[in-house]
């Protein structure tokens, strides 16, 4: 560790080529910029696909269907799945959504009936505008997901259109959970009548909520056997299993972009290296000044480490802090087949960072460090 005495020494050493320090730390803030998209991307993926021990909810959809303008059950499904051992709770639902494609700003509709929405999700959701008073009492009333809002900047009491539907908002809703923060929840027969597709009695699909995350397994393929001969089969799986399968191109994008941020690290260590080399070779005669003045190798190897991991450092929190505005101001999230797969640039993804910053400007200055900590004093003298 430096002694703290020693840190006006090397924030002299930083200011006083600043034009190479700024084009280093301009270099290291765009790399770390990317890299911690990348890794609020890959978060916001695992967050949306990966199952827990504490999963109880199913999607029944139709069978061979994966958008959901073609997924088209009835409704009439509904006492049949509820009669069935461990089932809690059925909701189902008619998706409408403004774009089936894989889209950063896609707007989806979510119709449900209102006893069965406030019942199944109302320890999942809090509403922190408008009431849910006022979307039951008006038909055209949607309740918008806090994400949902905020992109589109839209607040309670205004109209919008979207999908070919217009609809007014009556609430803002917050949850823990992806699929309801970038979704509008609407009336299920209102938004049956407003569709293109389907029709009263037809939805796209029921979620449903089982007792025990044990019996999931057991109630799809219960219920996909009840429906096997009927006109209309279904496929029945998790939730974070039904938004794995519908994201597969978005999963395969995301894996690749692993690359991208290996590459932003790369950035960052051969950035940093060739500014601190150069540095370096500027001070050999000023190393041997401080030789002389009782300054040992260890300690000016020190002071070159420090002068590297603050670059990395400065770089770094300009990048991954303006990451995480970025992406919380433009409210970004990935959806498709009227899934939503969220951005999310957390605490820990700056923290992660920032950590990762300061090693690899450790690491860079390593070789440059170890050098002149070896040279003999006479030596740096007579290089030119």
């Amino acid at each position: 560790m430096l002694p703290v005495r020693f840190l006006p020494v090397v924030l002299k050493q930083v200011v006083r080529q600043r034009t190479r320090s700024l084009l280093t730390v301009a270099g290291v803030a765009v790399a770390m910029f990317l890299f911690c998209t990348v890794q609020a991307m890959q978060r916001g993926t695992e967050e949306a696909t990966q199952a827990t021990a504490k999963d109880t909810e199913l999607i029944v959809y139709r069978k061979d269907r994966y958008c959901p303008f073609a997924s088209r059950i009835p409704e009439s499904y509904l006492q049949r799945i509820t009669a069935m051992p461990n089932v809690v709770s059925v909701v189902p639902m008619k998706i409408v959504v403004s774009n089936c494609r894989t889209s950063l700003d896609v707007v989806t509709f979510r119709g449900v009936p209102e006893d069965r929405f406030i019942e199944t999700y109302g320890d999942k959701v809090k509403l922190i505008a408008g009431s849910f008073e006022q979307w039951r009492q008006r038909t055209d009333a949607v309740l918008l997901g806090e994400t949902l809002a905020a992109r589109r900047g839209l607040k309670v009491g205004e109209r919008f259109d979207a999908a070919g539907i217009t609809a007014y908002v009556a609430g803002v809703i917050q949850s823990d959970e992806p699929q309801h923060q970038n979704v509008a929840y609407a009336h299920l027969a209102f938004l049956q009548r407003a569709a293109k597709a389907g029709g009263l009695g037809i939805v796209t699909q029921f979620n449903v909520r089982v007792s025990d995350p044990s019996h999931l397994q057991d109630v799809a393929a219960r219920i996909d056997a009840e429906f096997a001969a009927d006109q209309e089969p279904t496929q029945t799986r998790s939730e974070k299993q039904f938004v794995a399968r519908a994201a597969t191109d978005v999963l395969e994008i995301v894996g690749f972009t692993r690359w991208l941020g290996w590459g932003c690290l790369a950035a960052v260590l051969a950035l940093v290296g060739n500014a601190i080399v150069l540095a370096v070779q500027d001070r050999i005669r000023e190393h041997a000044v401080l030789q002389t003045l009782g300054f040992k190798g260890h300690l000016i190897a020190r002071l070159i480490l420090a002068e590297s991991a603050l670059l990395a450092l400065l770089g770094a929190l300009i990048g991954s802090l303006g990451a995480a505005a970025a992406i919380r101001w433009t409210r970004l999230s990935l959806s498709v087949d009227g899934l939503s797969i969220p951005i999310h640039a957390d605490s820990m993804t700056v923290a992660t960072g920032l950590g990762i910053a300061i090693v690899l400007g450790v690491f860079a200055g390593m070789l440059p460090a170890w050098q002149a900590s070896r040279r003999e004093i006479v030596e740096c003298f007579r290089t030119v």
